[in-house]
């Protein structure tokens, strides 16, 4: 009888919610360089932070000052438009087209060939995101690799950086990139049946038959999770662009994140800055939310 009064006590003892202490850590994790970062943000897109000058001495509060000034700024409809086209050119388009083109290549191919075309396109993706610039920016330039085969046939030169500057970031995010969408197209592509495949082949399904109705479907999540990943990874590319053309020529390749970062850094107008990236942060919500909304669908 005591043994059982013990037991009860010590059960009693026992904490009500035990899987708290499990979150605990996870929950500081989050609150600290998640949540309060997000909240400092929020507060000072509505003060007159700077690095420099009289508001560098004293923070004030100024309301909607930064967001009024943003919206009836000209370079930030330049800088939106320009990182729409960035965005659809190089990973809507760009990585998640090649990366699945790529992958249903290498679909059913031998080991040789999988590992030797991986390799490659893989290449790009563990490249650091600065040093893919530099390569980048070396063959694009003036006296590049690309105006060296051009010229070897006879062709005049081009200031590409100069004349098509979007579509040379464009194109060195996609070779950076694609690597990603390729390996999620190809885990998914693998795990369709192969018998499911075979049938409709017996019973005379021709091969754009079978993509569209038998490839495309079963994998339409997939589809839709990798877009959503590449997009938010998209929305902040930064280093590749600032070291490929810094924004120019003028502001032909500024988007929201090289705008952020030349009125926080290079003006000093931080409060001015945070306000730009709540823009950026709020484009990728109702982006993500849009994915999310068709994947349900």
């Amino acid at each position: 009888m005591s043994s059982l009064t013990a037991n009860d006590a010590l059960n009693k003892r026992k904490p009500s919610y035990p899987w708290l202490f499990y979150l605990l850590p996870s929950i500081a994790i989050m609150l600290v360089f998640f949540i309060y970062p997000i909240l400092l943000t929020f507060y000072y897109s509505f003060t007159n932070l700077a690095l420099t000058g009289e508001a560098a001495r004293e923070l004030k509060f100024i309301g909607f000052e930064n967001y009024a000034r943003m919206f009836q700024d000209p370079t930030v409809r330049i800088s939106i438009w320009n990182t729409l086209v960035f965005l659809i050119g190089s990973a809507v388009i760009g990585q998640q087209v090649l990366g699945f083109l790529i992958a249903l290549l290498m679909k059913q191919r031998n080991r040789t060939f999988r590992r030797v075309i991986g390799t490659i396109v893989l290449a790009g993706w563990v490249t650091p995101e600065i040093v893919c610039a530099l390569c980048l920016y070396s063959f694009f330039g003036d006296e590049g690799t690309l105006n060296a085969i051009i010229g070897f046939f006879g062709f005049s030169e081009v200031t590409w950086l100069f004349t098509v500057p979007m579509l040379t970031i464009i194109l060195a995010n996609i070779w950076h990139g694609t690597a990603f969408s390729m390996l999620v197209f190809q885990a998914a592509l693998d795990d369709v049946p192969n018998e499911i495949e075979e049938a409709a082949v017996v019973d005379g399904a021709s091969k754009w038959k079978i993509f569209t109705s038998i490839i495309i479907p079963y994998i339409k999540g997939t589809i839709t999770t990798n877009m959503m990943l590449v997009t938010l990874q998209t929305l902040g590319v930064f280093g590749l662009i600032y070291a490929m053309t810094g924004g120019g020529p003028g502001n032909s390749t500024t988007t929201l994140p090289i705008f952020m970062y030349n009125q926080a850094f290079v003006n000093y107008q931080l409060g001015y800055g945070t306000a730009i990236s709540l823009l950026l942060l709020l484009i990728g919500i109702v982006l993500s939310l849009l994915y999310i909304r068709s994947m349900k669908e």
